[in-house]
C-alpha cells in the first residue's frame, strides 16, 4: 500500500493501547523472534547463527550482560537476544548507492526505526557537506583523515574517545592504549550514562565497583531483592533465573514504580509443560511500588526498622538483627550511620517513599527475615542526582547483616552490554588508578596521562564551548543516549570531526562534525579473519566472569574491518614514530591477551585460562573479605535524608508553583534494546506500533481534567531556565503511584538538563524529571505506515526524529 494513499483511519488501526493478559516469555516471545527474523530476511541463516549464541564454541550474545549457566541449554538466547541477533545478521544492505540517493538531510527525518531497519552498512563512507550526502571513502584515505586531525589539534585533550559497551576486551584494551599513548583520558563512555553510580558507590562503600554474586548464589538465596529493573525487557534471560528461585520456594521481592510483566509472571520457552498448558511461574511474591525516587528514603526506612528491632532485641538479651561481629571485624562507619538514622523522623521518611508506613515496615521485615539475601538493580537506583547515595544505601543494608562475602547472598548490579563491564576493566575510566597507568608504561615505554579526563557530561560541555574538536565513537549512538538532545547534537556539530565505528546507521551518524566518518566493522555473530586464522574476542559479563567469543557467520561485506583492526590501524596512522607495533598485535588476538596479562594482575596466564570450557571467573576481593578502600575497612557511608530531596525538590524555579509538577522516568519499551529499535511494539505494557506514549495514573489524570488517549506536551523545569518541552505524547493509564510518569527515550531525553547528574558520578539523572504538562496534539504524521496488516505491524514508523 502506498503511504501517501492511506487514510488516518487505517494509519491508526494498529496503533492501540490493548492490555496484555499474557506471560512475559512464552509464545508471544517466539512469535517476536521469527517475526523478527523474517522482517530480517535472514530466517535461515538467523537461525542458525542462534543456535551458536551463548554456547562454548559460539559467540556471546551482542545484548544484555547476564551470565550463562555451566550447564548452558542448548537454546540459550532470550527473545531481545534473537532480535539483537537478527538485526545483525540481516540480509538487508545499506551501500554507497543508498548513501548516493539519500540526502543525510532526508535521513535526519526519517524515524531511529526506519535507519535502524535499513541494514548494516558495507563500505567507509565519508560526509560531503557540499552535496549533503554521505560518499565513499578508502580505508587508508580514512585513517589518513582521522591522524591529520588529531595531529594538528593543539592539545591531546581537545579529542574525546567514546566507548560503547559492545566492545571487546581486545578492543577496548587497544584503544585505551592508543588514546593514552596519544596523550588523554578522556574516555566518555555509556557506562557514564548507566551504572557509573554503581561503579563509585560500591568502590567508596567495599572497595571495587562491581558485583559481589554469582549465578551459583542465586542456588542458595532464600531471598532476592529486585530494586528498580525490568529483566522482562532489559535482561530475559534471568527471567529463568528467578523462575528457579521461586519453584525452589525462594522469594523474589520486587520494588518498583511500574508494574512490571516480568517481575510478575513468566512462561519459560524451554519449559515444555508451561508451554503445553499455557502455564506460567509467579516470579515476584511480593510487589512493592515506590513513587519515581523514593528508594531512597525506603532503604533508609529499612534501616531505621532493623535500628529499632535490634535495640529492641538487645533489651530482652535475645540476638541482635545487626551481624555485630562482621560489622565490628570488617567495616567502619557504623555507629555514625545509626546515629544519623535513629535521628531522622518517621515522617520525614514516609514522606518521600510513596509506600504505605505498613508496606514499609513488611519490607524491612522481609529483608529482617532473610538468612541469605541477594540485592539486584539497574537504572531505577542509579540516574538520579542522589544515585551514588542509593548505592551506598544498598551497600549499607547489606553489610548491616553480614550479606557480603556469604554465598547465596551478596550485591547484584544488572548491567546493560554484554561487556561493559569488561570495558571499564580493559581500562575505558576517565579516572583510572596510578597502578594501572603505572604497569601500562612499564609494559609499553610509554608515558601515559596522568591528569583525570572527561566523561559524557564534560565532553557534552567542551564541544559546545569548543574545547574538544574530534569525537571518535566505537560503537553507540553517542547523539540520542545522551541528555539535553538539543545541546549535545549541537555540540557534536561544532567538532571538526566525527567518527562513528559501527555496524548499522543510527542517527549521530547523521549528527556531523565539519568532517565526518562512518567506518563500518564486523559484528559479533561474523567470523574475524586475521594472519593467524579464525580469532576470538573474550568479554566479561555482569558477574565478573570472562570468556571467549567467536563468530560463525561470513562477513556482509568484504570490506569490513574487525574494531581491534580499525583500531590499531588509526593508531599507526595518528602515531607514526610509536614503538607500539600496532598492526602485529592484529595477527592473533592472543598477543593482545598476553599484554593485558601484564597489565592487570587478574588476568595472569589469561590465553591459557580463557580457552578452558567456560573461561574463568574474577574474584571480588570483599567476598575474602579484603577490602580496597582507603581505611581497609568496608564503609557504611550515609546522607541525610534532608539532603537528598532538598536537592530533588528545589532544582526547578518558583515560576512553576502554581502547576502541578510531576516527576518523569524514562525507559525502553519491549522491542527496544538501548536506542536500538527493533520495532514499535512495548507487548508487556500492552502499547502496540507507537512510541509516543505517557505513562501516567489513572488519578492523575482525572485530578489534571485530561482524558485517557489525550495528546500532551511534556516540559521539563530547571533552575537554568531553559526551556525544553517535546510534543504529542498520548496518554496511557498504568499502573504507576501518583505524581510519578513514565515515558520512552529517546524520545524524551531532550527533558534532561545536562546539569542534572548524580554529584559524584555524573550519571545524567533520566530517572527523575521534573515535569508539566500541557494540552497537545496528534502529531502530523502519527503512525504513517507501509502496512497495517497486524501480522506486518513491525513495519509500522513514526515520523518524529529528535532534531
Amino acid at each position: 500500500m502506498d503511504r501517501d494513499n492511506q487514510t488516518s483511519e487505517e494509519n491508526q488501526s494498529y496503533a492501540r493501547i490493548e492490555p496484555y493478559d499474557q506471560p512475559a516469555g512464552g509464545w508471544g516471545a517466539l512469535l517476536s523472534v521469527a517475526r523478527n527474523l523474517k522482517r530480517q530476511e535472514t530466517f535461515k541463516k538467523g537461525s542458525i547463527s542462534l543456535l551458536n549464541i551463548n554456547q562454548p564454541t559460539g559467540f556471546d550474545c551482542p545484548g544484555c550482560a547476564w551470565p550463562e549457566k555451566k550447564d548452558a541449554h542448548a537454546f540459550n538466547f532470550c527473545e531481545n537476544g534473537a532480535k539483537a541477533v537478527a538485526f545483525e545478521a540481516t540480509n538487508k544492505r545499506v551501500t554507497p548507492e543508498f548513501f548516493a540517493t539519500h540526502t543525510v538531510s532526508w535521513l535526519s527525518e526519517q524515524s531511529d526505526f526506519f535507519l535502524e531497519d535499513a541494514g548494516r552498512i558495507t563500505d567507509p563512507m565519508r560526509y560531503d557537506r557540499t552535496i549533503d550526502k554521505y560518499v565513499p571513502i578508502s580505508w587508508d584515505d580514512a585513517f589518513q583523515l582521522i591522524a591529520k586531525h588529531l595531529q594538528t589539534l593543539d592539545d591531546p585533550n581537545q579529542a574525546a574517545f567514546y566507548t560503547s559497551g559492545r566492545a571487546s576486551n581486545e578492543a577496548a584494551f587497544l584503544y585505551q592504549l592508543f588514546v593514552r599513548s596519544y596523550g588523554t583520558n578522556n574516555f566518555p563512555d555509556c557506562s557514564n550514562m548507566c551504572h557509573e553510580t554503581t561503579s563509585v558507590g560500591l568502590k567508596d562503600s567495599i572497595g571495587l565497583g562491581k558485583g559481589t554474586v554469582t549465578l551459583d548464589d542465586f542456588d542458595q538465596a532464600d531471598a532476592v531483592f529486585s530494586f528498580g529493573h525490568n529483566p522482562g525487557t532489559n535482561h530475559p534471560r534471568m527471567l529463568a533465573t528467578l523462575r528457579e528461585v521461586s519453584k525452589r520456594g525462594g522469594t523474589i521481592i520486587a520494588i518498583n514504580p511500574l508494574k512490571e510483566r516480568g517481575l510478575e509472571r513468566f512462561q519459560d520457552p524451554q519449559a515444555p509443560l508451561e508451554m503445553i498448558t499455557n502455564g506460567s511461574t509467579p516470579i515476584s511474591r511480593y510487589y512493592f511500588q515506590p513513587k519515581v525516587g523514593g528508594d531512597y528514603a525506603i532503604m533508609f526506612g529499612m534501616l531505621k526498622h532493623l535500628a529499632e528491632w535490634d535495640q529492641q532485641a538487645t533489651a530482652k538479651a535475645q540476638e541482635g538483627v545487626f551481624d555485630r561481629s562482621f560489622i565490628e571485624m570488617n567495616t567502619i562507619g557504623f555507629n555514625e550511620m545509626l546515629t544519623e538514622v535513629q535521628n531522622t523522623s518517621w515522617s520525614e521518611i514516609h514522606a518521600h517513599t510513596g509506600l504505605s508506613p505498613e508496606h514499609l515496615e513488611a519490607l524491612a521485615k522481609l529483608y529482617r527475615e532473610s538468612k541469605r539475601a541477594i540485592f539486584c538493580w539497574g537504572m531505577g537506583i542509579t540516574q538520579h542526582r542522589h544515585g551514588t547515595a542509593n548505592v551506598h544505601m544498598l551497600a549499607n543494608l547489606m553489610l548491616a547483616r553480614g550479606h557480603i562475602g556469604r554465598s547465596g547472598a551478596g550485591l547484584a548490579p544488572i548491567r546493560g552490554h554484554s561487556n561493559v563491564q569488561g570495558d571499564r576493566t580493559m581500562g575505558i575510566n576517565e579516572r583510572p588508578s596510578p597502578k594501572m597507568l603505572d604497569n601500562i608504561d612499564r609494559v609499553f615505554g610509554i608515558q601515559s596521562p596522568r591528569e583525570n579526563g572527561m566523561g559524557v557530561v564534560e565532553t557534552i560541555k567542551a564541544m559546545a564551548e569548543g574545547r574538544v574538536k574530534v569525537f571518535i565513537g566505537l560503537g553507540g549512538n553517542f547523539a540520542v543516549a545522551t541528555p539535553d538532545t538539543n545541546y549535545t547534537q549541537q555540540a557534536l556539530r561544532n567538532c571538526k570531526l566525527t567518527v562513528h565505528i559501527t555496524t548499522k546507521m543510527n542517527r549521530s551518524h547523521l549528527v556531523c562534525g565539519q568532517d565526518a566518518l562512518m567506518l563500518p566493522c564486523l559484528g559479533r555473530t561474523e567470523v574475524d579473519i586475521q594472519e593467524h586464522g579464525p580469532q576470538s574476542i573474550s568479554v566479561e559479563d555482569s558477574m565478573s566472569n570472562v570468556h571467549l567469543s567467536a563468530g560463525r557467520n561470513d562477513p556482509i561485506s568484504s570490506d569490513l574491518l574487525s574494531e581491534p583492526d580499525i583500531i590499531a590501524r588509526i593508531a599507526q596512522a595518528t602515531l607514526p614514530n610509536s614503538q607500539i607495533k600496532w598492526r602485529w598485535y592484529i595477527e592473533s588476538y592472543d598477543r593482545i591477551r598476553d599484554a593485558i596479562s601484564e597489565v592487570f594482575d587478574e588476568f595472569h596466564d589469561f590465553n591459557q585460562r580463557v580457552y578452558q570450557s567456560g573461561g574463568f571467573h574474577l574474584e571480588h576481593p570483599a567476598n575474602q573479605h579484603v577490602w580496597n578502600t582507603p581505611s581497609g575497612k568496608a564503609q557504611f557511608l550515609i546522607t541525610p535524608i534532608s539532603e537528598v530531596y532538598a536537592d530533588q525538590e528545589h532544582r526547578y524555579t518558583d515560576a512553576y508553583t502554581q502547576a502541578k509538577v510531576y516527576t518523569l522516568m524514562t525507559t525502553r519499551s519491549h522491542d527496544q534494546y538501548n536506542t536500538t529499535l527493533y520495532g514499535l511494539d512495548d507487548r508487556y505494557r500492552g502499547v502496540y506500533g507507537q512510541r509516543r506514549v505517557l505513562f501516567m495514573n489513572e488519578l492523575d489524570i482525572q485530578a489534571a481534567g485530561f482524558q485517557p488517549d489525550q495528546w500532551v506536551d511534556i516540559e521539563s523545569i530547571y533552575s537554568d531556565g531553559v526551556k525544553r518541552i517535546v510534543h504529542s505524547f498520548r496518554i496511557v493509564p498504568y499502573n504507576i503511584p501518583r505524581g510519578s510518569l513514565a515515558a520512552y527515550y529517546p524520545e524524551t531525553n531532550p527533558l534532561v538538563a545536562l546539569s542534572s547528574h548524580d554529584k559524584y558520578a555524573k550519571i545524567p539523572a533520566s530517572k527523575s524529571v521534573p515535569v508539566i504538562l500541557h494540552l497537545g496534539h496528534a502529531p502530523e504524521h502519527f503512525n504513517l505506515a507501509a502496512e497495517v496488516d497486524p501480522e506486518k505491524a513491525d513495519q509500522i514508523i513514526s515520523t518524529a526524529p529528535l532534531s
